[in-house]
């Protein structure tokens, strides 16, 4: 059983008399009808409607109107019960006086009931036909403390101001709230009007004392008239936006009428038709112009205001600015592209015989699946540079995209249009802004490439480069299949290593080595200078730099893989040469600004690479190590030291768990070498061993340092320092022997740079020594190793 909302229409029966024609009980019958109510609570004092629909409560409604109309309403505990039992009612409800019922024919009734009492349900007495309990009238003390009265009349106050913005509520509730003088009266009329929950408003009914039920009922008030001011202001916002909305629609319609009777053309309507012709007249496929046509009919349809419009536009404006059958036509020749690379790039030259390769393909079979290549190599060695060479050597057009901290996979395919701000990804970018349908697409820094919850670029990029699927990549946001197989990607990366194996498949490695000094200092000469030169406002007569000048900058000012560093201190000094001309007086000859070698530390400050390494080894237990890095080579000084303890090894250097085993390994092979190796293995137990590797803030790890341990192990233990002029690179076994490592031209280079003139390697590693620049063999000694053994006479020095 529950509330309705309406009163009473055509009542066919009357229950007696009207409300307020019969005094209220003082006295109660020992036991009354109990009818359970699931969504409204009675409060004493109020009138309400109730549908009544089960059997039994129809049963219970007809005797008590047949009665003395007296029933007790009482508030169950779960709404879902239809015939509630005693322990599915609370405590405490109202006796009510049904005061009218309407009867209906699909077996309902409606009646209406006045509360009297608060009573407390003692012991059910009767189960069937209905529930009948002992019910005891709860007292209510009077209450006309001058507190009380100051609550009450701010609750009218309170309440008459609700009135003013809630829903239409009957009248009498008005005319009640605004009489009433009794404050327990009012708390139940005001309890029973507010759209409370029902454990609220249970809690009041259950409260008797009339100050208590005051100070409960003033915040559930202020809350309820803060929420239905809220309300009204939200529906007024609403009202006044849609109100907008419809007035400039209504002009919008006034000024194409007037226009139109004047002759001129509706600007939405120029648009479309623009669009049309467009459409009409464009280089589409076929299946791009039909979805373009069927998009711009339901742009027709959409009035400018609504955002939908600006959203179709933009799709349109992609569909039709994107290269779908625009081709640049190849203008391979081979002799200008050799002169070309040649010209952009010095050294590289088993690179540069490749690309002529992939060139020399393309002409004789320009339909030919190009592969993906991928030049990898360290910061500054042109690998960006080449990509462009690249493109001009072709006639191509050419788009850069770099990925470096890209983790989003719509960067790569698109956001969909139900976004905001979407937009295709920026592979389709690339092509729009190259307005051509196969440039050439440099990939710049494959290897930085992340993956977070929005997905995983390296995998959207699976698409993208496999010429098998790439024919029809479908862009998230225009939806329809885009052919890539006529562009050339071309990737470049620092290292392989965070690349997906997936992605790794796809790509034809071709790896650019480290600049040797030579190679430096002619780079330096024929592009770094010039172009230096240029962006100063500096011209070749107004400064002298010279050949040893340019050598002392690359030996003492920069230790990289490639020229980043040198351009920079070449435009170091060229600015202060620029200030130094710039402050000379105009009509002054400027004379030229001259560098030496003395000068360059007053230019550029004291030299930032000494040639510690080359300093004398002259204790035993330092060796020197040479490891691979993404930024090149570079010289490893490894330090072993002996004193009294009971054996343990400690290692220091931010080292690897790799270089951590490798150490071990070392140790292992030293303690168990035999006599004829000239070691002294001695008491291991009476001593600790402690090996560091110098610059403890960077990490180090890599399986090529077991030689360089074991060396230094030796070394301490036979009391013979290891060769200044030497440095080793290899992995060991626990049998001594020495075992085959990468980045060997790396490697050799980094030696070469450091001073070292002999470096012992891996026998296994021969074969790469053609990869080796033959200017740095001229001045790096190899020599190859199987075992520790064969090692160790030339790292050590004699006795």
């Amino acid at each position: 059983m529950g509330g309705i909302d309406s009163e009473f229409i055509g009542l066919v029966r009357e229950a007696g008399p009207s409300p307020g024609e019969e005094a209220t009980p003082d006295k109660l019958p020992d036991a009354l009808p109990v009818l359970g109510l699931s969504d409204i609570v009675i409060f004493p004092g109020n009138i309400s409607p109730l549908l009544v629909d089960s059997a039994s409560s129809l049963k219970l409604v007809d005797d008590v109107v047949a009665g003395d109309r007296l029933l007790c309403l009482v508030l169950q505990k779960r709404e879902d019960i239809a015939d509630p039992g005693p322990e599915d009612l609370y405590d405490v409800g109202c006796v009510a006086r049904v005061q009218k019922m309407l009867k209906y024919p699909d077996n309902t009734a409606r009646i209406l009931v006045d509360g009297l009492h608060r009573v407390r349900v003692g012991k059910f007495t009767t189960r069937e036909p209905y529930l009948r309990a002992e019910v005891e009238i709860i007292p209510e003390a009077a209450d006309d403390s001058i507190k009380s009265q100051a609550i009450m009349r701010n609750l009218q106050s309170r309440f008459q101001e609700l009135l003013k913005v809630a829903p239409p509520v009957g009248d009498h509730i008005k005319l009640a709230s605004a009489t009433v003088t009794h404050p327990g009266r009012l708390a139940d009329l005001i309890a029973g009007a507010l759209n409370l929950q029902l454990p609220e408003k249970q809690r009041l009914l259950e409260t008797p004392t009339v100050a208590d039920r005051l100070r409960l009922l003033t915040p559930l008030l202020e809350r309820e008239i803060e929420l239905i001011t809220l309300g009204a202001k939200i529906q007024d916002e609403v009202t006044s936006t849609l109100t907008k909305s419809q007035r400039d629609y209504f002009l919008r319609e006034q000024i194409r009428v007037i226009r139109r009777e004047l002759g001129e053309t509706d600007p939405a309507q120029s648009e479309w038709n623009t669009l049309r012709a467009e459409i009409e007249k464009g280089e589409l496929p076929d299946e791009i112009r039909s979805v373009a046509l069927r998009e711009l009919e339901r742009l027709a349809s959409i009035p400018p205001a609504v955002a939908e419009h600006t959203v179709l536009r933009n799709y349109l404006d992609w569909l039709l600015q994107l290269p779908w059958n625009r081709l640049t036509p190849d203008q391979v020749d081979l002799d200008a592209a050799e002169k070309l690379l040649d010209r952009e790039h010095y050294g590289l030259h088993r690179v540069k015989d490749r690309l002529l390769e992939f060139l020399a393909v393309m002409k004789l079979n320009p339909g030919s699946r190009a592969p993906i290549l991928c030049l990898v190599g360290p910061p500054g060695v042109g690998k960006t540079s080449l990509g462009r060479s690249l493109a001009e050597a072709l006639g191509r057009k050419f788009a850069r995209i770099s990925l470096g901290g890209m983790r989003d996979e719509a960067e790569i395919r698109g956001h969909r249009r139900t976004y905001v701000a979407a937009m295709p990804g920026r592979i389709l970018q690339a092509l729009r802004r190259a307005g051509s349908r196969n440039p050439v697409i440099l990939l710049d820094e494959l290897d930085k490439l992340g993956s977070d919850y929005r997905g995983d670029p390296a995998a959207a990029l699976l698409e993208v480069l496999d010429p098998e699927q790439n024919r029809a990549f479908t862009d998230h946001y225009l939806e329809v299949p885009f052919d890539l197989s006529r562009a050339l990607f071309i990737t470049t990366a620092n290292w392989l290593d965070p690349v997906p194996p997936a992605l790794r498949d796809r790509l034809e490695i071709i790896e650019l080595p480290s600049y040797t000094l030579d190679e430096k200092l002619q780079i330096a000469r024929r592009h770094l200078l010039p172009k230096q030169l240029k962006d100063h406002g500096l011209r070749s007569r107004d400064i002298k730099l010279t050949v040893p000048v340019l050598r002392r900058i690359v030996a003492d000012y920069t230790r990289e893989a490639g020229v980043r560093q040198l351009n920079r201190e070449i435009a170091g000094v060229l600015r202060k040469a620029a200030r130094r001309l710039a402050s000379a007086p105009a009509a002054k000859k400027r004379a030229a600004f001259q560098v030496s070698p003395e000068s360059l530390p007053t230019l550029l400050g004291p030299p930032r690479f000494v040639e510690a390494e080359r300093s004398p080894i002259n204790q035993p237990g330092i060796a020197l190590g040479l490891a691979w890095t993404p930024t090149g080579g570079e010289l490893l000084h490894i330090e072993a030291s002996r004193m009294p303890g009971s054996g343990k090894l400690t290692l220091t250097g931010s080292l690897g768990e790799v270089m951590k085993e490798s150490a071990h390994a070392a140790l292992s092979f030293i303690r168990s070498a035999p006599a004829p190796m000239g070691l002294t293995a001695g008491d291991h137990d009476r001593f600790d061993l402690h090996i560091h590797v110098p610059a403890g803030a960077t990490p180090k790890d890599g399986p090529s340092a077991g030689l360089a341990l074991c060396i230094a192990l030796a070394s301490l233990a036979s009391g013979r320092p290891v060769r200044t002029d030497t440095a080793v690179t290899g992995e060991i076994s626990l049998r001594g022997r020495v075992l085959p490592v990468g980045g060997i031209k790396e490697k050799v280079l980094a030696a070469l740079r450091s001073g070292i003139r002999r470096v012992i390697l891996p026998e296994a590693n021969r074969k790469d020594l053609p990869e080796i620049p033959p200017e740095a063999l001229e001045q790096v000694q190899a020599l190859f190793v199987h075992t520790v053994e064969e090692a160790l006479p030339l790292a050590l020095r004699p006795k």
